[in-house]
């Protein structure tokens, strides 16, 4: 064993050793990472993760390329070939206008977390985000959620009294964190269904504030692929009963109107007068 434990040792790994009845060996963190020992298929999963990360928007995509770069060149040749392969048929596009979080800010973030510590920062504006930021903004930090490409800040703001939503690559984090905090529970208990529903509009549960529905002139299969998280009844082999949400009833009127079908029995009566208000609008651009 003494013998393995040194060979180990040259190789770079830290072995710590303890002396006593109850001593023994133990694998211990060095100063740099030592030789990776991992199989085929710990090969492909790493590779296929460092290939997506341009779409986790942390602004780590140049780092990831250069260590899957570095990993491929230590690999025989034939599983190199086989994550080279892999890697081209799964890489994930990038979104020319997504701006990608600082990784800095990121870890910031997630240590203020960590340490329930009030995160203080400036905060660059949606709509003119050269304007001259106002004063630093003060949450109590709870949860960082990636989504759709962008990372997201759910926090508690004390001088608002209420629950925030930040996007991460708009926060400036000042040079010290504010107090201690006792951590809350997001409303629902549940973070990710709750940075969901504020994107639908809701105030409540994770779901659309307005619903509808109606009867399309087109066959129930050809409404299924574009109805998402609403659902389709088909009634003839002509027509269907769609029900959709949406965050406003013109908005809901719009989803519905994309179909190219007749529209008839709208319901509720909200859903129909976003229809009659939006055909006096679209009326009025007709020659």
């Amino acid at each position: 064993m003494r013998r393995d434990v040194e060979r180990l040792r040259e190789l770079d790994y830290r072995i710590d050793a303890t002396r006593g009845p109850d001593g023994g060996y133990r694998l211990g963190a060095g100063t740099h990472l030592p030789p990776l020992m991992i199989d085929d298929e710990q090969a492909i999963a790493i590779a296929l993760s460092l290939g997506a990360a341009g779409a986790l928007g942390a602004g780590i995509a140049d780092a990831a390329e250069r260590a899957l770069a570095i990993i491929t060149r230590t690999m025989p040749d034939h599983l190199a070939r086989r994550i080279e392969t892999l890697t081209a048929a799964s890489s994930v596009p990038g979104h020319p206008q997504q701006t990608a979080a600082n990784p800095a800010v990121l870890l910031r973030i997630g240590e203020a977390i960590q340490k329930s510590e009030e995160l203080r920062f400036d905060y660059a504006s949606v709509v003119n985000p050269d304007t001259e930021p106002g004063p630093p903004s003060r949450t109590e930090p709870h949860h960082l959620i990636l989504s759709n490409g962008h990372w997201y800040v759910i926090g508690y703001s004390t001088t608002r009294d209420d629950w925030r939503i930040y996007r991460a690559d708009r926060i400036f984090p000042r040079s010290h964190n504010g107090k201690h905090f006792t951590p809350r529970s997001v409303p629902g208990g549940d973070p990710a269904a709750y940075l969901s529903a504020r994107f639908r509009g809701s105030t409540g549960p994770d779901s659309w504030p307005h619903w509808g529905d109606a009867i399309l002139g087109i066959p129930a299969a050809e409404a299924v692929p574009y109805v998402r998280d609403g659902t389709v009844e088909g009634l003839s082999l002509d027509t269907c009963r769609v029900r959709m949400g949406s965050w406003s009833w013109n908005s809901l009127a719009v989803k519905l109107a994309l179909f190219d079908a007749t529209i008839s029995q709208v319901n509720p009566p909200e859903l129909a007068s976003a229809f009659a208000e939006l055909a006096q609008r679209f009326s009025a651009t007709a020659p």
